[in-house]
């Protein structure tokens, strides 16, 4: 699996739209067949940055994702939207298909 998280800082009059914005681009990231998911998140420090975590089922899935139109148009768009160069960490988790679960924490009644 290929596991990426990414920082967007955001200009201030793009804070509010910016979910609009990626729109098209999260919608047909979320149907590649090698996506196994693809999330927005706003911080709660900063209120012009946007969190991306992401996955694909392998670097094939990976590669075909960066080659798409897509993700051209995405990246494009964004770059008008942006404050600064986006923050990435990449990295390949072998052997894994999407989310597991956490042992330490479970759902509990009082």
């Amino acid at each position: 699996m290929i596991f990426i998280t990414v920082k967007f800082t955001v200009r201030p009059e793009y804070a509010d739209k910016w979910l609009d914005l990626v729109d098209d681009f999260t919608r047909a990231t979320r149907a590649e067949p090698g996506n196994l998911f693809f999330e927005w998140s706003k911080s709660v420090d900063n209120p012009h940055e946007f969190v991306l975590v992401e996955a694909f089922r392998d670097g094939d899935a990976g590669k075909a994702h960066v080659e798409a139109d897509h993700f051209k148009a995405g990246t494009e768009a964004m770059s008008y939207a942006v404050a600064e160069t986006p923050r990435i960490v990449s990295t390949e988790i072998p052997e894994m298909d999407g989310w597991g679960q956490m042992g330490e924490v479970s759902p509990r009644t009082a």
